[in-house]
């Protein structure tokens, strides 16, 4: 299930990349972050309802710890996907898949503190193998070490997503329901991105200037059945019979999706909406990197069930 989740997320990264491009052509003046928003606001509208329309008189139900388990998901979400969505706007989408994935490396860390216990070796090796993968991917330059705002707001993002695969995994919340977490967690993130849209926009015609775009329309449902229903109830609902570590390492077959999909979707796109995003090429550098991140999640699939965080 958790691959599967993989595979909305890694269909996401060109479809936002599109959504935002699509934002610029109605709003030409507008800054970035407008565009983040308008890659992020409409997808969490429509989902919230959905949810909401799904839950029906069951929103008075909604206990105390699964508000508190999904505004704080809500809320390290909201901060990931805002970093993430505008950092796509300066790096192609399948540098930002593979570096949103550094929280793979991270949760080992976080949970060797907490627990003051090595995770493993494999783990270990597992990480080291993601490490590589990225650095290929990303074409790292050693002698500069130097990322652009693209990168560096992509690794932030990747912070706080490493938050929310944690606070999944929290034992207070084991007997929480999937759906009212994920209202909830949407909810804060319709508000945060709403927000930024009504405060960055540089006129009320960018707000409602795309409704009237087919494409806009594609982009948007696309990203909200598949990529933000389909992905996250899917992920708050098994991510909680694995441990952290083992799905930050799984959760890393994203970007592998997503380069594969970034070779040929950009180009269907422009023609359809009338953007010019190109085709980002299969090269030796993704195949390489990318099957270093393939081979880390088979290996790790292949050892022992890892101890669980306890909270």
């Amino acid at each position: 299930m958790l691959l599967l989740v993989t595979g909305f997320w890694g269909m996401s990264f060109p479809l936002m990349k599109a959504a935002g491009m699509l934002a610029a052509v109605h709003a030409p003046n507008a800054g970035t972050w407008f565009f983040t928003a308008m890659m992020l606001a409409p997808r969490y509208i429509l989902a919230t309802a959905v949810l909401a329309i799904v839950l029906g008189a069951g929103l008075r139900h909604i206990t105390r710890l699964e508000w508190k388990q999904g505004l704080a998901i809500g809320g390290f979400a909201s901060m990931g996907m805002l970093f993430q969505a505008d950092g796509l706007q300066f790096t192609a989408a399948s540098t930002s898949a593979f570096l949103s994935q550094f929280y793979a490396i991270l949760i080992p860390l976080w949970v060797a503190w907490r627990t003051h216990r090595n995770p493993g070796a494999t783990v270990w090796f597992c990480c080291g193998l993601v490490l590589v993968g990225v650095a290929v991917l990303g074409r790292f330059d050693w002698h500069e070490m130097r990322l652009g705002r693209g990168e560096s707001e992509t690794l932030l993002a990747s912070v706080f997503f490493m938050g929310q695969i944690l606070m999944l995994e929290r034992k207070e919340f084991a007997l929480n329901r999937v759906v009212p977490i994920t209202l909830v967690m949407f909810m804060v993130q319709m508000l945060v991105f709403t927000g930024l849209a009504l405060v960055t926009t540089p006129s009320w015609g960018a707000l409602v200037a795309p409704l009237s775009s087919g494409p806009w329309w594609m982009f948007n449902l696309t990203l909200t059945i598949f990529c933000t229903l389909g992905a996250f109830l899917l992920m708050n609902r098994w991510q909680k019979e694995i441990s952290s570590t083992e799905a930050g390492v799984l959760y890393c077959m994203e970007p592998v999706v997503s380069s594969g999909m970034a070779a040929f979707l950009p180009g269907l796109f422009s023609i359809w909406a009338g953007i010019s995003y190109a085709n980002e090429g299969i090269t030796r550098h993704l195949l390489i990197g990318g099957g270093c991140i393939l081979l880390a999640n088979v290996w790790l699939q292949l050892r022992p069930p890892p101890p669980r965080l306890s909270d």
